[in-house]
């Protein structure tokens, strides 16, 4: 740094294009005496060298500074020029001047730019004309200046620079932007200084300098590891991830959306299942036995100039045993099975669904004869329609059409079919010559009903004494797989009482559950509500038992179940194929003996909600007697079944006639009841008392007699 002097009071004014002029002459002049150099000698000793060169000598008239004085430009050039005070000034070593000249530079930067020192220092260099700087100098007395002294010659300013800092990346000759020189040096990684260097730096005691280097290879040891395991660990991911994408690619090159395959397409082998295995729908077997004819012994009919049937339609609510139909067939005949769901031909992608079909029918083909069953065949074979939506749906069941009765014959496979919404099927689907046969399988009648609970109640450990028939009396629509589930349920329940077997008392807790919900035993239900419904049950009960032809008492219970507080179920005799208006008038009465017995027993101010479901049954039945049954006198036989499209007077007969029919079966409840007063309390009481009771209990009781304690 420069030290400058603390006061600077300049005697004179200079005008500053003066000083201006003298600045750039000196420069100007120093510039052309370098550049008029013709040669520079360097010899072993400074002292007997001089430099000759050839210049334009000035004087301080040229340069304009004639009309100051010396003292003026003394205080000038102290104003301009750093300097320091006498005080600060260095002395120079004993037996030593103050410079010291070289063959390869001079004592000051001031000498290699001017070509002269200042002061009363010995001059090293010599010119033959002085140049108008040193004309200055000399005729100033005192030139205290700090001049800043090298020790190497001055080069070019790039060269400089690159000296200057070694470590800094060379740059381009030509200019590149900001942005540019980021890019193309971002991979460029920062040289790291050594060691040593980085030990001076810190100025660490030598007695620390080991441990500091110590630290610092263990330091490089652990992060050129950590740097090896994630090299690892990159590496193992890029396997991993080389094998998923493998195996994606191979599942892919396996998926049905590419080769068009199916699992449908393994055949399945039924010995186990025969017609031995189906229960309760005698009819639809004895149909699929001549099936099973055909496929044992085709020529038997073949001779006779009859052809195989190509197809077999099962159409019947859920639960009947459709698909176990099927499969007793391909058991029965001892021939390959092939399973297929309606749903499994039906994707996004163009051309799969026929695609499947045509594997199905060609490995089918190949292993006649058998059997192919298609469940739920509505979603393949439903009709067909424009759809924007769906443009290419028609492809599938076009193809089915197309392999059951098309240009090649199929001979040897019979496709059975089974759906729950035959009128969904398209028409040229179940034609003649595509499925021939249409068998029906309907829920089971009451023998069939006792057929399939005696088989599954085979499977379990029961009680000898039940009666099939009973249970399969109150279960009216029940299919298979209902009954199947109330053995099931009745099992679960005796295992979680602990006994050692199934009784009638778990089937009928089976049914009920299923019927009407589980029993709420958690209900909190106080004194007033629990005799309300025990009245209210038994009014339904006392109505049943008293009138000619209404059904026979099942049971009569108040315990919570499902959304009711209690209910008396019905046992028929036999399944009713038809009803008679004698029978249809009793249920309306026993529809109506809860309300009437509430009336009775608690007066028309106290009566409940709890009828509103019997209500709406009584309602129902005689709606239907009146508008479809014929069984109204003023109204005759018409049927009436739009009854917005009638007349206002039209409805107001029906329901004139409707709300007579109520009315005479809530009168006739009435009498019932008030006749049989003290079996409605007598009966009311025991249900308070044993909360359920069964139709013999319920004969007990209204015959006055006293029932066992359980």
């Amino acid at each position: 740094m420069f030290s400058l002097s603390t006061t600077v009071q300049p005697q004179v004014t200079v005008p500053l294009s003066h000083l201006i002029n003298v600045l750039h002459s000196m420069k100007s002049s120093v510039g052309s005496s370098s550049a008029t150099c013709k040669s520079r000698k360097h010899k072993e000793h400074a002292s007997d060298s001089e430099l000759h060169c050839t210049e334009p000598v000035w004087n301080m008239r040229e340069l304009g500074l004639s009309d100051l004085g010396a003292q003026q430009l003394d205080e000038l050039v102290k104003s301009v020029l750093p300097r320091l005070s006498p005080q600060e000034a260095p002395l120079p070593l004993v037996g030593q001047t103050a410079w010291h000249a070289s063959h390869l530079s001079t004592h000051s930067f001031f000498f290699n730019k001017h070509g002269f020192s200042c002061g009363a220092m010995p001059m090293s260099y010599s010119r033959q004309h002085p140049s108008p700087l040193q004309s200055v100098c000399t005729e100033l007395q005192h030139w205290p200046v700090w001049v800043p002294s090298r020790g190497f010659k001055t080069l070019k300013s790039k060269t400089r620079r690159l000296q200057s800092a070694p470590d800094r990346p060379l740059e381009s000759e030509g200019f590149t932007p900001s942005f540019m020189k980021g890019f193309l040096t971002r991979d460029k990684g920062v040289e790291v200084e050594s060691l040593d260097s980085l030990i001076k730096i810190k100025n660490i005691p030598d007695g620390q300098q080991d441990s500091y280097k110590r630290g610092f290879a263990e330091g490089f040891l652990k992060a050129q590891a950590l740097t090896q395991r994630t090299q690892d660990s990159l590496r193992r991911t890029r396997l991993i991830l080389l094998v998923l994408l493998l195996v994606g690619l191979y599942g892919i090159s396996k998926t049905p959306f590419i080769s068009g395959l199916d699992s449908a397409v393994d055949p399945v082998q039924m010995k186990n299942v025969t017609f031995e295995h189906v229960k309760g729908i005698e009819e639809a077997k004895n149909e699929l036995q001549e099936v099973v004819e055909f496929l044992k012994n085709p020529k038997k009919f073949t001779v006779l100039g009859g052809k195989l049937p190509k197809g077999v339609l099962l159409v019947g609510p859920p639960g009947t045993g459709k698909t176990l139909l099927a499969r007793a067939v391909a058991g029965e005949a001892d021939v390959p099975f092939y399973y297929a769901s309606g749903s499994e031909f039906d994707e996004m992608f163009v051309g799969v669904g026929a695609s499947r079909i045509r594997n199905l029918f060609k490995e089918a083909k190949a292993n006649a004869p058998c059997v192919i069953f298609i469940d739920e065949l509505d979603s393949v074979g439903g009709k067909r329609i424009e759809s924007p939506m769906h443009p290419y749906s028609r492809q599938t069941i076009n193809q089915l059409l197309a392999e059951m009765d098309g240009f090649k014959p199929n001979e040897g496979v019979i496709i059975i079919g089974a759906t729950n919404f035959p009128e969904a099927l398209d028409n040229a689907l179940i034609r003649p010559g595509r499925f021939d046969m249409q068998v029906t399988v309907p829920k089971p009648d009451v023998k069939g009903r006792t057929e399939i609970l005696n088989w599954y109640l085979k499977k379990i450990k029961m009680d000898p004494a039940i009666e099939a028939n009973i249970i399969a009396r109150g279960t009216v629509g029940f299919s298979g797989a209902d009954l199947e589930n109330l053995v099931n349920q009745a099992a679960l329940k005796a295992a979680v009482d602990g006994k050692d077997m199934v009784t009638l008392k778990e089937l009928e807790f089976a049914k009920d559950k299923i019927l009407m919900g589980p029993e709420r035993r958690s209900a909190e239900i106080d004194e007033k509500n629990k005799i309300i419904t025990a009245y209210h049950e038994s009014g339904h009960a006392i109505v049943a038992y008293y009138t000619k032809d209404a059904m026979p008492i099942n049971k009569a219970t108040i315990m919570p179940r499902g959304p009711s507080l209690g209910h008396v179920s019905m046992l028929p005799e036999n399944d009713r194929w038809s009803e008679t208006r004698s029978q249809l008038l009793a249920q309306m009465d026993v529809s109506m003996g809860g309300r009437v017995a509430e009336e009775i027993i608690f007066g028309h101010e106290y009566i409940t909600t709890g009828a509103s479901s019997d209500f709406d049954s009584a309602t129902k039945i005689a709606k239907m007697m009146v508008t479809r049954f014929g069984m109204c006198e003023k109204l005759g036989v018409m049927t009436y079944t739009d009854m917005t499209a009638q007349s206002p007077e039209t409805q107001a007969a029906v329901e004139h006639e409707v709300r007579v029919l109520l009315k005479d079966s809530y009168e006739r409840a009435k009498v019932l009841l008030k006749t049989h007063s003290k079996e409605h309390k007598n009966l009311a009481d025991a249900l308070l008392m044993y909360e359920t009771l069964d139709a013999k209990e319920i004969k007990l009781v209204l015959e006055g007699k006293a029932l066992e304690a359980s």
